[in-house]
C-alpha cells in the first residue's frame, strides 16, 4: 500500500452537517449549514461551531451570544445542501425550504421542528482563528423527538437517518458495525 505525500489542511472527515439557527436582537431568524461543529466537553456539556465572519449568521452569534445546532437527516440533505449555499441576507430559507420554527426552552434562536435532535447553546468564549472564528458553547437544553423514543424510554438517533459531510459531499451513515466497547465485551456461549 502507496502513501501520497497531500498538502496540509482540514481531511478529517466526515463531520456533522447541522442546520445552525440563530436570531439577531431585533428577532431576526436565519439558519446556516455548518460542518465545523463538535463536542468540547461532557461535564459541563459544551460544544463547538466555526463560522466565517463574512457569513450572515455571524453577526447574529456576536450580538446575542446564542444559537440552536439542529441535527440533519437524509429527509433534510437538500435543506441543509441550500442553508448552506445561499445567504439570508438574500431569501427566507425557513420559507424556502419549509422549516417550522419551534420556539426554544433556553434561547431566542428557533429549533427546526424537522430535526431529529435539537441542542440548545449559549456562546461562552470566542476565538478568531483565522478564516473562522470558533464558538466555544454551553449546552443549555436538548429537545429530541419522540419519534426515535422507545418503549424504555431510549433515543435512537439511527433510526433518523442522520447524514455526514465528507470532502464536499453528503452521505448517510450505513448500517451500526458495533457498540461502544464491543471489542472487548465477552461473548456469550450459544
Amino acid at each position: 500500500m502507496g502513501k501520497v505525500s497531500f498538502k496540509p489542511g482540514n481531511m478529517l472527515y466526515p463531520l456533522p452537517a447541522v442546520l445552525v439557527t440563530v436570531s439577531d436582537k431585533d428577532g431576526n431568524d436565519n439558519v446556516l449549514t455548518v460542518a465545523w461543529a463538535g463536542t468540547v466537553c461532557s461535564d459541563p456539556a459544551m460544544v463547538s461551531i466555526s463560522v466565517r465572519p463574512e457569513r450572515h449568521s455571524y453577526h447574529m452569534i456576536k450580538e446575542t451570544g446564542e444559537f440552536v445546532i439542529n441535527l440533519t437527516t437524509q429527509e433534510l440533505a437538500f435543506a441543509t445542501d441550500y442553508c448552506g449555499v445561499k445567504s439570508g441576507r438574500d431569501v427566507d430559507k425557513f420559507q424556502e425550504m419549509k422549516l417550522t420554527k419551534l420556539p426554544a426552552r433556553k434561547v431566542k434562536a428557533p429549533l427546526i421542528g424537522e430535526s431529529p435532535v435539537n441542542i440548545e447553546c449559549r456562546v461562552t468564549e470566542s476565538i478568531n482563528l483565522g478564516s473562522h472564528e470558533m464558538f466555544l458553547a454551553k449546552v443549555e437544553a436538548v429537545t429530541v423527538d419522540d419519534a426515535y423514543m422507545d418503549e424504555n424510554n431510549t433515543f435512537h438517533l439511527g433510526a433518523a437517518d442522520p447524514i455526514v459531510y465528507s470532502h464536499g459531499e453528503y452521505y448517510t451513515l450505513g448500517s451500526m458495525l458495533g457498540k461502544f466497547g464491543y471489542s472487548v465485551r465477552k461473548k456469550k456461549n450459544s
